[in-house]
């Protein structure tokens, strides 16, 4: 599959590390070329970087890895986006990481998908730290990753490709079920980072 990474941040960097090694294409997208052309380079496998719009051009799905507050300005950037496959990996939290800048009657992702209307939003990777990324630190378990969409093709698209990174992708229901993903993404930081297990947690929903 054919995948661009919007953002050189942890997770854009992980995530992209991850998919060249489970032998998806990967273009990296940035404000920044040259930054995203050093990261490209480091991680190898044929990964390329380059400013925001070469890197979505050709890629089947884009994962967009910024802040909730640029992803106005990063879709823009990315021009024609007609008929892709966009994974909202964020939690539209505050500065302080303390608590959440949008919820209860809409979500970072159907935020995201009213702005870009002519994509198919998949809410996805919100709730797994960037240092759970890489195999290695997953080693003996799978780890859950929610996936929540209106587009059931997009979804199942989605969930293949969660699967090939080593995760167990749970059917999470329709974008609007992102309300509810998103600040439990938030009380996974709080866990992380404020209450002190480190960002080894992540949110698991076993069957009884």
């Amino acid at each position: 599959m054919q995948v661009a990474i919007i953002g050189t941040g942890n997770m854009g960097s992980g995530l992209a590390s991850i998919l060249a090694q489970a032998k998806h294409e990967v273009t990296i997208g940035s404000r920044n070329m040259a930054k995203a052309a050093t990261l490209a380079s480091q991680i190898g496998h044929g990964v390329v970087g380059g400013d925001i719009e070469a890197a979505v051009k050709m890629a089947d799905v884009v994962i967009l890895a910024v802040p909730f507050p640029f992803a106005e300005e990063t879709l823009k950037a990315a021009g024609d986006l007609s008929k892709k496959i966009i994974i909202d990996i964020s939690n539209p939290i505050t500065p302080d990481f303390q608590s959440l800048l949008i919820g209860h009657t809409t979500s970072a992702a159907e935020e995201i998908q009213k702005l870009a209307p002519q994509t198919k939003v998949v809410k996805a990777f919100n709730t797994i730290f960037a240092q759970l990324l890489p195999s290695e630190a997953r080693a003996g378990k799978t780890l859950q990753v929610f996936v929540a969409a209106d587009d059931a093709e997009a979804k199942a698209e989605v969930s293949g490709l969660v699967q090939s990174l080593g995760f167990d992708a749970v059917d999470a229901g329709p974008l609007s079920n992102s309300r509810f993903i998103e600040p439990i993404g938030e009380m996974n930081i709080h866990f992380g980072y404020f209450l002190g297990w480190g960002p080894v947690s992540a949110p698991m929903w076993p069957r009884a």
